[in-house]
């Protein structure tokens, strides 16, 4: 495998775990309010319905200004944007803990989202400029880690701490968390001034950047490949807690249980994910992955009892991040010039699946039930996943050659 002509610094691995922190907190965020919608319609006297405008606030916000923040993190430096975002979600998230009616929640919330956008991508990006390429695969699970338990455990800890302390102090524990990676980011870039500056000059407009990274043919294959996973990944595992609750009649706390389970088999992924990368390679992971993603949600579809779907679940959280972790490492690399700015149009991109795919999905899971949303997705993610290997193959010849 080739190695890209820029040179990383040496990340400090203490920064890594700070960041993967901060993607804890930030990836929490994005379900933590999901528990809290009851107390919040008793609140504020208003419906859930309507109380889940917090919630979509926060995902509006969160998907549409990691746009604004790549190209920031190009031209200031990645970390530096990185912590000043901890803080300043820090602060929304107390502003959330504070209000007093729905409008000013929905506000506060709207306004973490900015914030929290710029973390996770521009996280990642970072990694890019500081870890060597051979290298990256394996760091970048390391940092996942935070990410998939802040998505594992967000709905939980908004649960727990909501029902015991009242909801006011879950915004409290998530201000804490991004206080603490905030403060000590700024500390490593204190001692490692190195790790703060920008990788890279660039040049030209906001605008001109993604558009640059999108004249690429090969930026333009990982963008489209991540955004027909998002979009076909989520769309039909959003379904999952609905179909375990009407086919097998589980109780919520055990379907929160088993859609947990995604998030444990992504952090068994990130356990073994260093030696799976040496034996499988870049195409193995993305071969595996797909067809494991396949196997998943076919055996999702034709489970007989929830034993058999809660063990489809552990599997498809292992293999989606054996594809996943793929496309963000070629995330990294579409522009290494400008990574911040690549790493936001991919993350646009998959947040823009997601949000096409639920919506599509939605009115087959309500006349036929989920199971055929699970077929499709058996079948499509595995057709995806051999093309992006096909691709992949081809480009690392012409690398070669």
């Amino acid at each position: 495998m080739s190695v890209p002509p820029d040179a990383p610094r040496v990340a400090p691995a203490f920064a890594i775990v700070l960041l993967s922190m901060a993607a804890f907190a930030s990836a929490a965020n994005m379900r933590v309010i999901d528990p809290l919608l009851v107390q919040l319609s008793l609140e504020f006297g208003v419906t859930v319905g309507q109380a889940s405008i917090a919630a979509t606030l926060f995902l509006l916000a969160n998907g549409v200004f990691v746009l604004v923040h790549g190209p920031v993190g190009d031209r200031l430096g990645k970390m530096p944007v990185v912590a000043i975002a901890c803080l300043v979600a820090a602060l929304c998230c107390g502003l959330s803990a504070f209000a007093d009616s729905l409008s000013l929640l929905a506000a506060a919330r709207f306004l973490t989202g900015v914030a929290s956008s710029a973390i996770i991508p521009l996280a990642i990006a970072w990694l890019g400029d500081n870890v060597a390429y051979e290298k990256r695969q394996a760091t970048l699970a390391r940092f996942l880690t935070g990410q998939t338990l802040g998505l594992m455990t967000g709905a939980a800890m908004g649960g727990a701490l909501g029902d015991w302390l009242g909801w006011r102090a879950v915004f409290w524990v998530l201000a804490g968390i991004y206080v603490v990676a905030g403060v000590a980011l700024f500390a490593v870039m204190y001692a490692r001034r190195d790790i703060a500056r920008p990788a890279a000059r660039t040049a030209g407009s906001m605008m001109a950047q993604m558009l640059a990274v999108l004249r690429r043919r090969w930026a333009l294959t990982v963008i489209i490949v991540v955004a027909l996973e998002g979009g076909v990944f989520w769309g039909a595992f959003t379904f999952v807690g609905a179909d375990l609750h009407q086919r097998f009649g589980l109780g919520f706390a055990a379907v929160g249980l088993a859609v947990a389970a995604f998030g444990a088999g992504g952090f068994l992924y990130v356990t073994v994910a260093h030696h799976l990368v040496r034996l499988l390679g870049e195409r193995g992971l993305v071969l595996w992955g797909g067809t494991g993603l396949g196997l998943s949600f076919a055996a999702l579809a034709l489970a007989p009892n929830a034993i058999l779907a809660f063990a489809a679940i552990v599997m498809s959280g292992i293999t989606f991040y054996m594809l996943h972790n793929t496309l963000q490492v070629h995330g990294t690399q579409m522009a290494p010039e400008a990574r911040g700015s690549a790493l936001a149009l991919f993350a646009l991109c998959l947040f823009l699946g997601q949000a096409i795919g639920v919506p599509v999905a939605a009115p087959i899971v309500d006349r036929w039930g989920a199971v055929p949303i699970f077929w499709a997705a058996a079948i499509f993610l595995p057709l995806l996943a051999w093309w992006f290997a096909a691709a992949l193959r081809k480009r690392q010849r012409s690398i070669r050659g």
